[in-house]
């Protein structure tokens, strides 16, 4: 079927344009979600009267989701999931999640807006894109973690993976301790040698 494109639809084409989509494509989403126009003789004539309110249009939205991205680029939200040792979580973290963690943060973003390709399932930092409009993309970074310390850790760089012990710096007497006596012990050895 082919349809005149009213916005920029990623991996399709820009405003205007007529292009062939499939038949189930353009009728359950590109004319559903106002999108695109069945290119037909009367659709056309349509769209060259409405060209100049939709490139308007377009240019209002691309502006204000320029505003909305300088603000959210670089945001970092925090999830607290349960995980295993291995750092495997329990269950996954989706759009709909993250996009109640950003509003939690005071950014209104849909999940259609967010670019997961696959779930997370693991814990750590994780670099999404949010698409605020068809032509501005921003990142924000999920901070994934069994808790709110791990979280703390994971946002300083450490790895929460290598368990931390509260008693580092008694370890750290012993070992010195025991390397000393290593050192007591070959130097015996060699003046018994001599």
């Amino acid at each position: 079927m082919d349809v005149i494109l009213l916005e920029r639809v990623a991996k399709l084409g820009q405003m205007g344009e007529v292009v062939r989509v499939r038949d189930g494509y353009a009728r359950n989403f590109l004319l559903t979600q106002g999108k695109a126009l069945r290119a037909t003789k009367d659709n056309r004539a349509k769209f060259d009267q409405m060209k100049v309110q939709l490139e308007a249009r377009n240019l209002e939205l691309k502006t204000e989701a320029a505003a909305v991205g300088a603000k959210l680029n670089g945001t970092s939200v925090v999830l607290v999931r349960q995980a295993g040792e291995s750092g495997q979580l329990y269950g996954s973290v989706s759009t709909r999640d993250l996009a109640e963690a950003l509003e939690a943060v005071g950014f209104h973003v849909g999940r259609q807006q967010i670019v997961l390709n696959h779930p997370i399932k693991t814990i750590g930092l994780h670099k999404i894109p949010v698409t605020l409009h068809p032509e501005v993309e921003v990142s924000v970074t999920a901070n994934v973690a069994r808790s709110a310390e791990e979280a703390e850790r994971l946002a300083r760089g450490e790895n929460v993976m290598i368990p931390v012990d509260e008693d580092e710096d008694d370890e750290d007497e012993l070992g010195d301790a025991a390397e000393e006596k290593v050192v007591e012990v070959l130097a015996e050895e060699g003046e018994e040698q001599a």
